[in-house]
């Protein structure tokens, strides 16, 4: 059988695509950890396939989901996101944790960064992250439905939004045993009393707008009896640890990053 393949899978409203990556050796009599891999602003690109893997290489069964399967995704190049990551330079910090605020901003814009940044407004709607992270869930179902895996043994990483939805994913799936977070946005404060799954947080010492909410999720966590731990780079800016982007890549911190999150993981799904 193939060591990877792409998959869609049948969410409670949608079908989403999803890329597979397995061990060497697998097969029902030997399950295996899983971890789901959720993905950037950029969808399921080269980058996340090569991270999920990185984690077969070490012996898990990765799975991939796309959360922007189908017009989402077709909006989301990396020539619109350019454009919309100039609007976002001119924009008030707090924008993109207000719907009405982001509406305004998008309609202020040149025609041609708006069907982007309402994407990006959409992507970034609260109602609509409850969703994905449904969708993650079912995800994680999927997984525990495969041969290849042991149900009890699942977690999940995440990058920048996908950092946010690892944390999301966190709320709604009691079942998760540990969850990382790359540099994304606290979940709702007011759903931490839901998380099962232990956390590590990875954040960027020039990343203020994502670091400096960091002791809030920590108190919450803390004041919920859950464990969460995490660390800052210094010199670090944010996506730190995509090695696909020469302006942002901070080789030492995402080697370190890596180190943690293989222990981290190797302490919760495999011990």
């Amino acid at each position: 059988m193939p060591m990877d393949r792409d998959v869609s899978v049948r969410t409670g409203t949608r079908s989403i695509d999803c890329y597979l990556a397995f061990p060497v050796e697998r097969g029902p009599l030997a399950r295996r950890p899983a971890v789901v891999v959720i993905h950037e602003i950029f969808g399921v690109s080269e980058h996340i396939r090569d991270v999920a893997r990185r984690f077969a290489a070490l012996g898990y069964v990765a799975a991939a989901p796309n959360l922007f399967t189908g017009e989402m995704q077709r909006l989301l190049t990396p020539e619109n996101i350019a454009l919309a990551m100039r609007a976002f330079a001119q924009a008030p910090a707090d924008l993109r944790r207000d719907p009405a605020k982001f509406a305004a901003f998008s309609a202020s814009q040149p025609p041609e960064r708006r069907p982007v940044l309402e994407v990006f407004g959409k992507v970034s709607n609260p109602i609509v992250q409850a969703g994905f992270a449904q969708d993650l869930r079912a995800v994680t179902q999927y997984l525990r439905a495969l041969p290849e895996v042991d149900p009890a043994r699942v977690g999940s990483v995440g990058f920048c939004f996908g950092g946010a939805m690892s944390a999301r994913l966190a709320t709604v799936d009691p079942d998760l045993r540990a969850a990382v977070v790359f540099y994304g946005q606290n979940p709702p404060l007011e759903d931490v009393p839901r998380i099962a799954a232990r956390v590590l947080g990875l954040y960027g010492g020039e990343d203020p707008g994502i670091t400096d909410t960091v002791p809030s999720l920590a108190e919450a966590m803390k004041k919920s009896g859950k464990s969460f731990e995490s660390h800052v780079y210094p010199g670090a800016k944010h996506a730190f640890f995509n090695d696909t982007r020469a302006s942002n890549y901070h080789a030492t911190s995402a080697q370190d990053a890596w180190s943690r999150v293989g222990r981290f993981f190797q302490e919760n799904l495999k011990g």
